[in-house]
């Protein structure tokens, strides 16, 4: 955990931290989970009957035919699946049953571009497009089960093309948009992926990247893939191959994709996305997650972590091609019909203040960043963001990697004006959501740490012994017991989930990252 100096001197200052800060009695008041009293009941139900307090949250989501079973636990041997025997649709859980309500006038997506330009969707208008892409999908062929591969920058066509595979049933498998032809290639190859979504190219700081000539060195290594959509992002005339390649726009265009796509009706246990993680030894994992569990898991914790209501505009900062931007821009916020902010650059340009500038212009009132954006704009000092009116903010949030306690304060003083809570969350790929973390209005906040497991999450810092570890002594994060969230397998390799993660310490998860029990 602690390799370099910078990592080393962080932990020190975390290990020697004692300030708290506790909730605003006001934000307590009205939070979904108010006390640290509410908090230990709903923990404690959810550990005694793990599948009753799940069963309950369960109800939140439409489906065709409820579970026959809510859990089949064989935890010892990395098996586990959920609700099984239900039948729902992702698509018709983030954008169908919000048709019916006032929110289908609401903005599901403002997305905010590099160089300025900006567009937003509401959910009918969201709907409408998913709806397009999914018949466009269809028409090339794709269907239930099939692998697509989506290389695009953060642009709404990301979210669209996503949702739209989950509304026919195929698998999505993002990659992240500034890997390289050979990352690309190797992806692709792994999940067999027949058909690919890439752009023309796309900006960043201001400069345009040519990530289709990736994309076209990668295809020729990649016999499966026969069809190429192409969005047209930074008009840069990028070469199109002949009856290989088409554009976005002209596919979205035609008329026999304009009546609605019927939703595919969904296992439970159906695969919903492949996300690959880059594995310290080996190749990239292909972390299967699948449909109930996993979108059960990022709209109840998208709901209580970030204390989201319906008046909140919610700006996650990660880029989609991350397991972070799958949970919380896209699938948790749209599934509890939140207002969800994409943005496609970087916080340094046009200037030091661009973050700042998106939060006044669109009265941001959750935002959730890593630590190593604010430390960068920590450095360009305070007179940046004071520039701004930042008075929307109400919860901050950070992920990614441990907060060192000097930018905590600083991201809760100068950002937060000292009135917002700070949920400090601790989770991975393979978690499908966040599993330790403040819940906002419960109890109080401490720099550098990320406090108490979510209700559901069985977690414990054990030696190398196995014992459990004392208060002030490090050691390895375990979780005890299944939850909804977690990847049910690696894709294509039946036996490396259960190798990598349940072997070390048997019966249980073991993370692979270091804890200490504060």
């Amino acid at each position: 955990m602690a390799d370099t100096p910078e990592q080393k001197k962080i932990i020190t200052s975390m290990m020697e931290e004692t300030r708290k800060f506790p909730p605003p009695k006001e934000f307590s008041k009205n939070a979904y989970i108010k006390s640290m009293a509410e908090y230990k009941k709903i923990y404690k139900r959810s550990m005694e009957d793990m599948e009753g307090f799940w069963a309950e949250q369960a109800e939140q989501i439409v489906w065709y035919k409820k579970w026959d079973k809510v859990l089949i636990d064989d935890f010892k041997n990395a098996k586990h699946e959920w609700f099984v025997g239900g039948k729902l649709n992702v698509s018709a859980n983030c954008l169908d049953k919000h048709l019916d309500t006032w929110r289908k006038n609401k903005a599901a997506i403002i997305w905010e571009g590099d160089i300025g330009d900006s567009r937003t969707y509401t959910y009918e208008q969201l709907w409408y497009e998913v709806n397009k892409f999914a018949n466009v999908l269809k028409k090339h062929g794709v269907k239930k089960g099939d692998r697509v591969s989506i290389y695009l920058p953060m642009i709404p066509e990301l979210a669209i093309a996503m949702i739209a595979c989950t509304r026919i049933g195929a698998i999505h498998s993002i990659i992240f948009g500034g890997f390289s032809a050979e990352a690309l290639k190797d992806r692709m190859l792994d999940c067999e992926s027949s058909l690919l979504i890439c752009a023309d190219g796309y900006y960043r700081g201001g400069k345009i990247v040519n990530s289709k000539a990736n994309a076209d060195q990668a295809l020729q290594s990649t016999p499966l893939a026969k069809k190429v959509i192409v969005v047209k992002r930074a008009n840069n005339n990028a070469p199109m191959v002949d009856g290989r390649d088409v554009a976005w726009e002209a596919e979205m265009a035609a008329d026999d994709v304009k009546k609605p796509c019927e939703p595919e009706k969904m296992d439970a246990e159906d695969p919903l996305f492949i996300l690959y993680t880059s594995g310290s030894t080996g190749k990239p994992k292909g972390v299967l997650h699948t449909t109930a569990g996993y979108l059960l898991f990022v709209m109840t914790t998208f709901k209580w972590i970030f204390d989201y209501k319906d008046e909140d505009t919610f700006w996650c900062t990660a880029d989609i091609g991350w397991v972070t931007g799958h949970s919380y821009i896209v699938y948790g916020p749209l599934a509890q019909g939140a207002t969800s902010l994409m943005f496609e650059g970087v916080p340094n340009y046009p200037k030091p203040d661009r973050f700042w500038d998106i939060i006044e212009k669109y009265k941001v009132n959750i935002l959730y960043t890593a630590p190593t954006a604010i430390r960068a704009i920590m450095k360009e000092g305070d007179d940046w963001p004071k520039k701004h009116d930042l008075s929307s903010l109400r919860l901050l949030g950070t992920v990614g990697e441990p907060i060192n306690p000097e930018a905590w304060m600083w991201y809760h003083n100068v950002i937060g004006a000292g009135k917002c809570p700070i949920v400090d969350t601790w989770w991975q790929t393979e978690t499908g959501g966040i599993l330790i973390t403040p819940l906002p209005g419960a109890w109080p906040t401490k720099p550098g740490s990320a406090t108490l497991p979510f209700p559901g999450v069985a977690a414990r810092v054990i030696r190398e012994d196995r014992s459990q570890a004392g208060v002030n002594e490090g050691g390895s994060l375990i979780i005890e017991k299944p939850w909804p969230g977690l990847m049910r397998r690696v894709y294509g390799e039946p036996e490396r989930f259960k190798n990598t993660y349940f072997v070390q310490n048997p019966g249980v998860y073991t993370t692979g990252d270091g804890a200490r029990v504060d």
